[in-house]
């Protein structure tokens, strides 16, 4: 019966560091998206968001320190969040037992 424990557990810090990769990579290639068809970017956000009107900010320009402070912040959410989600499956997991 202890086997069935282990194949229920989660590495929590590992699996919050494969989502914080994977949210860097979206993160990345969304960022270049947006630098190169700006236009199809905002289009595509508003479908997102559900149509929020977005002509107020469509005179926002890309730059290095805007990209670095929203990857810190993205990655930074995404490894508490993925962290949350693997120790809340364990907890569960432990119980089921």
């Amino acid at each position: 019966m202890e086997n069935e424990r282990h194949y229920c557990q989660i590495n929590v810090n590992g699996f919050a560091l494969a989502a914080t990769g994977v949210v860097a990579i979206i993160y990345i290639l969304c960022t270049i998206v947006v630098a190169l068809a700006p236009d199809l970017a905002l289009k595509l956000f508003g479908t997102l968001v559900h149509l929020v009107n977005l002509e107020k900010t469509a005179d926002m320009r890309l730059t290095f320190g805007g990209f670095l402070a929203g990857l810190i912040q993205a990655t930074l959410y995404t490894y508490i969040g993925a962290w949350l989600v693997a120790w809340l499956h364990n907890k569960f997991c432990q119980r089921t037992q």
